[in-house]
């Protein structure tokens, strides 16, 4: 199959501490759809909690392991820092968020493009970027490297192209941060990624409030092979294709660290559940149903703002 370019990103997973707080943040502040409650692959008495938009779309869809005894990360180089969505009107939301008395960071520019940065409640950094035609999907994520040019290249096999680079300049990170933005030849929602680095003496640890992997669209599973094909003959290490439910997925980790998963659009959030009700019931792995019960009574009771 001939493929260009990965059109953006497909969601991006975090750790998180207690779950209430965490769907408290994501619906009740930033506003996201609770698009599914299930559990964590691995560990079936740990929640995997889905947002996004409220077509439940590629794009939009941010996922959280929501671990109650987590102890506090922390960004550093090799890890991705901060993820952003764009905004149609980013005063609307300042003055949203302020009424709110939810502290954020800004107005700033950035490429020429005003926004403003916020803190989930485990120290998420979350950016508003205005400029979208639509409020709830991405905008970019931002990746703190060493090195730039070694993920750059990964980048540029999946299609992406150097955009522009910006002087460096103080930012979220605490230190001075030097930036170059790279976008999908193919854009869709979501199809900017951040490469920064910074001279904050920060070693990462992850943890709460930490992205545990970013996740790139694959339209269908014939792209899907293509691409992973493609990143093997790149030199890439890229595991199976592994059925996640939602999207089928394959990993690999970038050079400089970062944890990237290609993830394809079908079969989506409604395979399992009505569009209208998505994350009204506790969905299961098919391994796991049979423990429905025993799981139902480890995982915490959560409540879904109004």
């Amino acid at each position: 199959m001939n493929i260009t370019a990965i059109p953006g990103l497909h969601h991006v997973t975090a750790i998180s501490g207690p779950p209430q707080a965490n769907l408290d943040f994501w619906v009740g502040t930033l506003g996201q759809r609770f698009v599914k409650r299930t559990v964590n692959f691995d560990d079936p008495g740990t929640y995997h909690l889905y947002y996004g938009d409220s077509d439940a779309a590629p794009g939009s869809i941010m996922t959280f392991f929501p671990f109650v005894d987590a102890g506090p990360g922390r960004a550093g180089p090799g890890m991705a820092s901060a993820v952003a969505y764009a905004v149609p009107d980013l005063d609307a939301r300042m003055m949203a968020l302020a009424g709110a008395a939810v502290d954020f960071e800004g107005p700033f520019e950035r490429f020429g493009e005003r926004a403003i940065a916020l803190r989930d409640p485990d120290g998420l950094r979350v950016e508003l970027i205005e400029g979208g035609a639509r409020d709830e999907g991405f905008h970019s994520v931002t990746l703190w490297l060493d090195d730039v040019e070694p993920t750059a290249r990964v980048l540029e096999a999946m299609g992406y192209t150097r955009e522009a680079e910006e002087a460096p300049a103080t930012g979220g990170t605490g230190g001075t941060e030097t930036r170059v933005r790279y976008r999908s030849t193919d854009p869709e929602r979501g199809s900017a990624v951040d490469l920064m680095t910074s001279d904050a003496a920060s070693i990462g640890r992850p943890g709460a409030g930490t992205i545990h992997h970013v996740a790139f669209r694959a339209r269908n599973a014939e792209e899907h092979r293509a691409w992973r094909e493609r990143l093997a003959t790149a030199g890439m290490e890229v595991t199976p294709v592994i059925d996640r439910q939602y999207f089928d997925a394959i990993y690999f980790r970038t050079p400089g660290g970062v944890l990237f998963e290609i993830a394809t659009d079908p079969p989506g959030f409604a395979v399992d559940e009505d569009a209208a009700h998505l994350g009204e019931a506790l969905k299961l792995p098919a391994q796991y149903e049979p423990h429905r019960d025993r799981i139902e009574r480890v995982l915490p009771l959560i409540r879904v703002p109004s």
